[in-house]
């Protein structure tokens, strides 16, 4: 008979650790809501404030260089950068660079969708970075800063010229307010609220160089495009997204959310205060993993090992010699018994990504409960090991 090993003896005061959406800020409730303009237009002053001051918070804590132009759009990150790639891409050749499920995604629209013959593909499998040294920034680059589903994130800008010729679109919804992104490298940012600051889904941000600006006002692409793109009119910026006045309705309620993290953001020390806090909380799992035998960072060089969505494999042997489904379901099954325990929600792999399990670090979540966490991975993988044992 097998004896199950026994259970920690404490849980985590908040058990979630979903990458999206994620944990809410520390001590957040409905009240801090309250001031939220319900039943109110957003074309009216008090909605324009509002989202004004969205823009502003978001400027002052992910430090946004003050000729950039930043607006809130619809269809969160990938909304924002969709309407990058389709307003922006066709002037030039482009380099899709992909490491993960969502880079993937962007060359698929690019090649499949836009049609357009001058695309190269740049990619690398789960866990690994590409050879960036072969990207021609001639030609315009579109890249994840932090692959949500991989674990791998690139370390810096350094690899990206400050003389390059084309554009740089970035999706960097796993890293804003995280990591630092190098600004003046990049052309096109984007990102959601429900990923580091906790926010609520399907709002995201279009952050816009000068030159990206310019090309908007000297290119037209071949193609139509739908109204919930267009970022011109008559040749010229709608300024307007980028004070407020929204291409569609927003969720005020979601904005007055936006706003209590950024707010919350500042008061911790704002983009200091949240790369500190992600990068405790990656340790404290690289601690982890680091002692334990049988789990493995996916990211396979320390350098790009992502302190917000933290991809694990399992490497046990006895789990390594079964097959990609058994392997599957040994993750799932870790996954589900913490789940029914109540220590963690949310922490398997991404559907298309390697066996194993994600765990989001970002700011929102508090040391502590990531600490209270680790004992229970053991208990479940021992669980699990034990009922492959009695199975076999």
């Amino acid at each position: 008979m097998t004896t199950l090993p026994s259970k920690p003896g404490f849980r985590p005061a908040n058990p979630n650790f979903s990458s999206g959406p994620c944990a809410k800020r520390p001590g957040w409730s409905l009240d801090a809501l309250s001031d939220a303009p319900l039943g109110r237009s957003h074309r009216a002053k008090i909605g324009k404030t509002k989202l004004q001051h969205a823009i502003d918070l978001t400027r002052e804590v992910l430090q946004v260089p003050a000729d950039w132009r930043i607006g809130i759009v619809p269809a969160s990150d990938t909304g924002a950068v969709e309407m990058a790639m389709w307003s922006l891409l066709g002037e030039r050749g482009v380099d899709m660079v992909a490491w993960e499920s969502f880079g993937s995604g962007w060359v698929t629209d690019v090649v499949k969708q836009l049609k357009l013959e001058d695309a190269r593909k740049i990619e690398a499998p789960y866990g690994q970075l590409p050879d960036l040294s072969t990207i021609d920034f001639d030609r315009d680059v579109v890249f994840t800063w932090n692959g949500t589903t991989s674990g791998v994130r690139v370390p810096n800008g350094d690899f990206i010229p400050a003389d390059r010729k084309g554009l740089t679109i970035c999706d960097a919804t796993s890293a804003a307010f995280a990591q630092r992104l190098d600004f003046d490298k990049l052309d096109v940012v984007t990102f959601s609220w429900q990923k580091v600051l906790g926010g609520e889904a399907a709002h995201g941000m279009l952050i816009l160089s000068p030159r990206a600006v310019e090309r908007l006002e000297t290119y037209k692409p071949s193609w139509p495009l739908p109204k919930i793109f267009r970022l011109t009119s008559g040749g010229k910026l709608i300024e307007g997204i980028f004070k407020g006045e929204t291409i569609n309705t927003p969720s005020m309620l979601c904005v007055e959310d936006y706003i209590d993290a950024l707010t919350w953001a500042k008061s911790i020390g704002g983009l200091d205060g949240l790369v500190a806090r992600a990068d405790a909380n990656f340790a404290a799992i690289d601690a982890f993993v680091a002692k334990t035998p049988w789990l493995a960072n996916l990211a396979v060089k320390a350098e790009t090992r992502s302190n917000t969505s933290v991809c694990l494999t399992i490497v046990d042997p006895d789990v390594t010699a079964l097959d990609a489904d058994a392997q599957a379901a040994f993750a799932k099954g870790i996954v589900t018994a913490l789940d029914k325990e109540g220590v963690a929600y949310d922490i398997g792999h991404y559907r298309d990504a390697p066996a194993g399990l994600r765990i989001w670090a970002g700011a929102t979540v508090e040391t502590a409960d990531l600490e209270a966490l680790l004992p229970w991975l053991d208990w479940a993988f021992a669980s699990q090991k034990a009922a492959l044992k009695a199975a076999a």
